[in-house]
């Protein structure tokens, strides 16, 4: 898979992109991540890529000049599936959408800036918009670096158990059980007995049930009932 992505501070991405996963993905040439700086697809001399709002009003709008050069450049070279906007007003992100952004093979994730891109850009360029949440943060970067490690750790061959990702959150419409490890009590805190029994069958059934109480207790609007299909 191959990610671009497009921002105006590409140095803050640069710890995203050489740790953990991401990186790990990156060793494996499981993943191709490109970061594009787009002052280089300036026609100014001082690299301008933001201008004032037509009609008035507070704040800078990224130029839709520098963002259409830069896309056009990338698209040379190949076919991308989707150009993601990262958009406060863009659709959730949920497990759902990051498992189908992880299907393509390329994709353009354009980070936002100042008071955001030029209307022509999301009408005519961007085939869609994504958000992390409803509140507003200094530019797309962060929403850019959360969906695409979201993406990336669904790869095949990214994580070394590749069964995790399956049993994540929300992956299943449900919230993850509790987990524990060693050791067994600490200072009289005790882990379940059930989770010590060994027999796989009823373990697997607490998990379910577990997760089932806490998505009616935490996201009450996508909780299931606790009756296990097999």
């Amino acid at each position: 898979m191959r990610i671009d992505i497009i921002t105006v501070l590409p140095d803050l991405l640069s710890s995203f992109l050489h740790h953990s996963i991401v990186q790990r993905a990156q060793d494996k040439n499981l993943v191709d991540l490109k970061i594009h700086d787009l002052r280089d697809y300036t026609v100014t001399k001082h690299r301008t890529v933001d201008d004032y709002a037509y009609g008035g009003g507070a704040g800078m709008v990224l130029m839709i000049e520098p963002i259409v050069n830069c896309l056009e450049h990338l698209k040379q070279a190949r076919e991308y599936q989707e150009i993601i906007y990262l958009s406060p007003d863009g659709v959730p992100l949920n497990q759902s959408v990051a498992n189908e952004v992880s299907l393509f093979d390329h994709v353009i994730l354009l980070c936002g800036h100042y008071k955001g891109v030029d209307e022509r850009v999301r009408e005519h360029f961007v085939t869609r918009e994504i958000s992390i949440g409803d509140y507003v943060l200094s530019g797309g970067e962060l929403p850019a670096a959360v969906l695409a490690d979201a993406v990336i750790r669904l790869l095949p061959g990214v994580l070394s158990d590749e069964t995790s990702a399956l049993t994540d959150s929300f992956q299943d419409g449900l919230v993850a059980p509790p987990v524990f490890t060693r050791p067994a009590n600490f200072r009289g805190l005790n882990v379940p007995e059930i989770l010590l029994s060994g027999h796989e069958k009823n373990i697997e059934q607490w998990r379910f049930d577990e997760s089932v109480k806490r998505t009616e207790s935490r996201r009450p609007s996508g909780s299931k009932s606790s009756n296990k299909s097999k």
